[in-house]
C-alpha cells in the first residue's frame, strides 16, 4: 500500500476545505491503489460508452428525409395516380405490390436521409457475421460453429438519429450497438451508416428466413456474403439475386473466405461468380458504369476489408442509397404491372369501326327498307293521283291479300325464320364493335371495354324501335294497302308513315288524267248512242275521242311516273338518312361513348405508366 503524505492530504483551496481526494477518503472511497484504478476505469468506460437502447430510442429524429431533386417524386406521384385510376379496373392482388412500394416509400421518406441502412446477408457459414464485426471494429455479432449463429437482426449505427429507421426494421433495443471506438468508428465517410447483420437466408428455421425477407424489403442496400462452397447456390440466385436484379446499384456481392483458396483459385471463383451474376441479369458496376459491386476478401484475416470499408464509405457519403433503392422498387413494381398496362399494337376505336357499327345498326333498324318503303309510298301516291281509274281498281284488287296475289307470293318467298331479328342484329353489332375496340388491350381493360359496350346495349333494340316509329319509317305492309314488290322487311316497326308531299304540278297531272278519263267516257257514250240509234251513225269521231282517252291516260301516268322517279328516290334516301342518323346517335350515346370513355381512361393510365417507367435508372 502506498504511503500517504501530507501533500496527499493537501491544504484545500484556501478556504479550509479539504480537496476532492481528502473528501473521498472521508466518504470511505479509495482514490489510489489497484481497486481505485479499476473503479476509475469503470467510471471512464461508463462516461465514454454509447447510450443504452432506451437512450438511443429517446434520441429525437434529427433530420427528416429530404425529397430528392431527381425524377423519383414525379415517378411516385405518377404511380400513386396510376393505382388510384386502376382500382376500379384491376383486382387488389395486381395492385398489391405497387401499393406496398408506395407505402414503404412514404414511410422511408418520413425518416432520416442522413442515414444509409445496409444489410449484411448470407448463407449459413458464409462468414457474414465475421465480416459485420470486422466492419464495426468490434465483436458485436456472435460467431462460432453453432448454426445458426445469428437468430435475430443486429444493428450497428455509426451516428445518432437512426432510432426511427431501426424501429421500422423491428430491431429490438437490446440488439442495437455502436462501433468500437477506433478508426472505423471515427471514419468521416461512415458517419450515417447503419449496418444490420441478418440471420442466415438458408436457415432451417422458417422464422429466420421470414425475417431476412422482411428486412431485405426495407433496407437501403445489401451486402451479399458468399463463400467458395455456396456462391453458386440455386436458392440464393433464384430466390434473391435474380428477382432483385433491378437493385444492382444498391447491391454488394462479396466473396468471403478467400484465405481458404490456394493460388489463383480466388480469381477463378470470382470470375465464375461474375458470370453467374450476369446470367441473373444483374448489371456489374465495372469501368465506371452503374451496377453491383463485386469483390473478394477474407473477413477472418482482414484481407480486402479496408477496401470494402472504403467503398461503403463512398456509398454512404453520397446520401443517395435510399433514393436509388426506392427507384429500383418502383421499377420492379412497374415491371410487374407491364402486362396489365402495355397493349399490343395501337388499340382504339377508329373511324372505320364506327362507320361499320352505324351500318350494322342501320341494317338492324331497317333503314334501307324504310327508305324503299318511303320511295314506294311516294310512287303509290303518284299512281293514285295520276294513274288511270281502271289501273288503280286492278291494284286494289291485287293487294287485297287474296290467294295467289303478289303480296302472298312475296311472303312465301321470304320465310320469316330465315331472317335475323332486330335484336339479334343489334347484339351482333355491339359484340363486333366491342371486340374491335378491345383488340390489343391488356386483359382487364379489354374486359372493361366489353362490359361498357354490353351494359350500354341493354335496351338498345327497344330504343331503336322507338326511334324508327317516331321517324315514321315503318313498312308499307303495316298499312291497309300493299306494294308492288311485296311486304316490307322493316323489323320491329309499326305505325303509318307520313304522307309524302305532292309536287306543285300534280294538280295539272290529275286534271289531265281526269280529262283523259272523261274523253274515254264521252267517246264510249257516243258510240253506245250510235249503236242503239239514239245518235246519228259516225264511228270515226267517237272512236278517235275514245282512243285518245284510252291512250292518253297511260301516257299521262307514264309521264308522271318518269317525272316522280327522281323526287321519289330522293325522298326515300332522305327517310333512310334520317333513320340512319337517329340509329347512329342512339348507338353512339349508349355504346360508343361509354366505350370511348373506357379507352380514354386506359390512355390516362397508360400515360401515368409511361411516366413511371421513362425515368427508370435501372433500364427495366
Amino acid at each position: 500500500m502506498t504511503a500517504v503524505t501530507d501533500e496527499d492530504h493537501g491544504k484545500g483551496d484556501g478556504t479550509g476545505k479539504p480537496d476532492g481526494r481528502a473528501e473521498g477518503r472521508a466518504d470511505g472511497r479509495w482514490d489510489d491503489g489497484l481497486i481505485a484504478r479499476r473503479a476509475a476505469e469503470a467510471r471512464e468506460a461508463e462516461e465514454t460508452a454509447p447510450p443504452t437502447p432506451a437512450e438511443d430510442d429517446a434520441e429525437p429524429q434529427v433530420e427528416a428525409y429530404a425529397p430528392a431533386d431527381g425524377p423519383l417524386p414525379t415517378r411516385l406521384d405518377a404511380l400513386r395516380e396510376l393505382v388510384g385510376l386502376s382500382r376500379a379496373r384491376l383486382d387488389r392482388d395486381t395492385l398489391a405490390e405497387a401499393g406496398r412500394v408506395l407505402d414503404e416509400a412514404a414511410a422511408r421518406q418520413r425518416l432520416s436521409s442522413r442515414h444509409t441502412v445496409i444489410a449484411v446477408a448470407g448463407a449459413t457459414g458464409s462468414g457474414k457475421s465475421t465480416l459485420f464485426n470486422a466492419l464495426a471494429g468490434a465483436p458485436i455479432s456472435d460467431t462460432g460453429l453453432r448454426r445458426p449463429t445469428t437468430s435475430q437482426p443486429i444493428a450497428c449505427s455509426w451516428t445518432d438519429g437512426a432510432a426511427g429507421l431501426l424501429d421500422r426494421l423491428a430491431v429490438p433495443g437490446r440488439l442495437r450497438r455502436r462501433p468500437h471506438p477506433g478508426p472505423a468508428a471515427f471514419d468521416e465517410a461512415l458517419q450515417g451508416l447503419v449496418l444490420v447483420d441478418l440471420p442466415d437466408h438458408d436457415s432451417a428455421a422458417t422464422e429466420h428466413r421470414d425475417q431476412v425477407d422482411r428486412v431485405l424489403a426495407l433496407v437501403d442496400a445489401v451486402i451479399w456474403v458468399v463463400d467458395p462452397e455456396k456462391y453458386a447456390d440455386a436458392a440464393l440466385h433464384e430466390r434473391y439475386l435474380r428477382p432483385l436484379a433491378g437493385h444492382a446499384e444498391v447491391t454488394f456481392v462479396v466473396l468471403n473466405q478467400t484465405d481458404r483458396l490456394p493460388g489463383e483459385a480466388a480469381d477463378l471463383v470470382l470470375d465464375d461468380l461474375r458470370r453467374l451474376l450476369d446470367e441473373d441479369g444483374i448489371a456489374l458496376g465495372e469501368h465506371g458504369e452503374p451496377g453491383a459491386t463485386v469483390m473478394s476478401l477474407s473477413a477472418l484475416t482482414g484481407d480486402g476489408v479496408p477496401e470494402l470499408r472504403e467503398m461503403i464509405g463512398r456509398f454512404v457519403s453520397d446520401r443517395t442509397a435510399a433514393t436509388r433503392r426506392l427507384s429500383a422498387d418502383v421499377d420492379a413494381a412497374a415491371a410487374r404491372l407491364r402486362k396489365v398496362y402495355v397493349a399490343e399494337g395501337r388499340p382504339g376505336l377508329g373511324e372505320r369501326a364506327r362507320e361499320e357499327f352505324t351500318d350494322r345498326l342501320a341494317e338492324a333498324v331497317g333503314a334501307a327498307a324504310a327508305g324503299q318503303a318511303a320511295e314506294r309510298e311516294w310512287r303509290r301516291n303518284a299512281s293514285r293521283a295520276c294513274g288511270t281509274p281502271w289501273l288503280r281498281l286492278w291494284r286494289w284488287y291485287e293487294n287485297r291479300g287474296l290467294p295467289g296475289s303478289l303480296d302472298r307470293l312475296g311472303q312465301a318467298l321470304t320465310p320469316p325464320e330465315e331472317e335475323l331479328t332486330a335484336r339479334q342484329r343489334v347484339e351482333q353489332a355491339v359484340r363486333i364493335v366491342a371486340d374491335d375496340a378491345a383488340d390489343g388491350l391488356p386483359g382487364p381493360w379489354a374486359q372493361a371495354v366489353r362490359e361498357a359496350a354490353f351494359t350500354g346495349a341493354q335496351g338498345l333494340p327497344e330504343a331503336l324501335d322507338e326511334l324508327a316509329v317516331r321517324a315514321g319509317a315503318s313498312g308499307a305492309s303495316k298499312r291497309g294497302g300493299g306494294t308492288e314488290t311485296g311486304k316490307s322487311t322493316v323489323p320491329q316497326l309499326g305505325g303509318r308513315p307520313p304522307k309524302p308531299p305532292r309536287p306543285k304540278w300534280w294538280p295539272a297531272a290529275v286534271l289531265a288524267q281526269a280529262s283523259m278519263t272523261l274523253l274515254q267516257i264521252f267517246g264510249g257514250l257516243w258510240l253506245v248512242g250510235q249503236i242503239i240509234g239514239v245518235l246519228e251513225p259516225g264511228l270515226v269521231t267517237p272512236a278517235l275521242i275514245m282512243l285518245a282517252g284510252v291512250v292518253g291516260g297511260p301516257l299521262v301516268e307514264w309521264g308522271c311516273a318518269a317525272a316522280i322517279r327522281g323526287p321519289a328516290r330522293r325522298y326515300g334516301q332522305d327517310a333512310e338518312r334520317r333513320l340512319r342518323e337517329a340509329a347512329a346517335g342512339c348507338g353512339r350515346a349508349r355504346v360508343l361513348d361509354p366505350v370511348a370513355a373506357e379507352l380514354v381512361r386506359y390512355r390516362e393510365v397508360r400515360e401515368r405508366y409511361v411516366t413511371v417507367t421513362e425515368f427508370s435508372t435501372t433500364g427495366r
